[in-house]
């Protein structure tokens, strides 16, 4: 039985290993394009070039005559960033008073805070967009950021409500005795036991916001405020035609920093969405 069992494993094993590769192919091959010339992208379908250059790295990252690939790569981490720090703060800072506080309608607040999550986000465009636009806000990065710093993402302070909910609150009750208010109790027990959650709040932030295209195209006119996914799409656009090894080329950089962030944080990611999922 135990042989027939290490077969079984084996073959398991086998068959995830193969379903992985398969997964990482598209990866791979946009990979291996982007160190081809541009006559053998399509017609050497093979994962190893038969040339190597690195001449669609230095086209592409001279997308733009006044401006390089650099500005949009600062454009992304300064907005991604700005979501980071705001989402973390302030939706941490909202769960708390739902998972911890009593105040009137408590229920009812919290149940359309849930619907936001359910609602499409196409429904609020026009109204974003016009409030925006009175603002004087289009063309900026005040619309991708300002938000994130007001607790807008319900997701994630569900997701952390639910994460202050397994935190034991006689250690609330200890630190009243001690003297402690809210505030005290929020930055001094709460937070530092609620680490998971919020490092997962980041990276998901992060990821999101990097990824982002729909929110910037709509909001970013000029290209020197474009972001990294804006700057692929100059490829694409430029006098008709594409020029695929410099898109392949940006667009493994463009990978770069999710690939770096996801293998350094694995751990914490599974941790932070497990550990939500079961308290509760």
């Amino acid at each position: 039985m135990t042989q027939t069992f290490n077969i079984r494993k084996l073959i398991i094993h086998l068959f995830i290993l193969a379903f992985g590769l398969l997964m990482l192919y598209p990866v791979v091959w946009m990979i291996s394009s982007s160190l081809k010339p541009e006559y053998l992208i399509f017609s050497d379908p093979t994962l190893w070039p038969k040339e190597w250059t690195l001449e669609n790295y230095s086209k592409g990252w001279n997308v733009v005559r006044d401006v390089t690939f650099g500005v949009f790569f600062k454009n992304s981490f300064l907005i991604s960033i700005i979501a980071v720090i705001g989402n973390v703060i302030t939706c941490s800072m909202a769960a708390y008073v739902f998972a911890r506080m009593d105040f009137p309608l408590k229920k009812l607040w919290f149940a359309l805070m849930l619907v936001t999550i359910m609602l499409p986000s196409h429904v609020t465009l026009v109204p974003q967009y016009a409030i925006f636009h009175k603002l004087n806000w289009i063309d900026t990065f005040l619309p991708l950021t300002i938000p994130k710093l007001l607790a807008t993402d319900g997701f994630f302070i569900f997701l952390m409500v639910q994460f202050f909910r397994g935190i034991p609150k006689e250690l609330d009750e200890s630190a009243i005795i001690d003297g402690c208010g809210p505030v005290q109790i929020f930055y001094r027990i709460i937070i530092p036991l609620s680490l998971p959650a919020l490092l997962t709040t980041a990276i998901f932030t992060f990821i999101w916001t990097w990824d982002d295209f729909f929110s910037q195209i709509l909001y970013l006119n000029t290209v020197s405020n474009f972001t990294v996914p804006l700057g692929l799409r100059l490829f694409l656009d430029a006098q008709g035609q594409s020029s695929w090894g410099a898109v392949f080329a940006m667009s493994v950089l463009s990978l770069l920093p999710i690939m770096i962030l996801f293998f350094f944080f694995q751990r914490q990611i599974v941790e932070g969405i497990a550990t939500t999922g079961v308290k509760g």
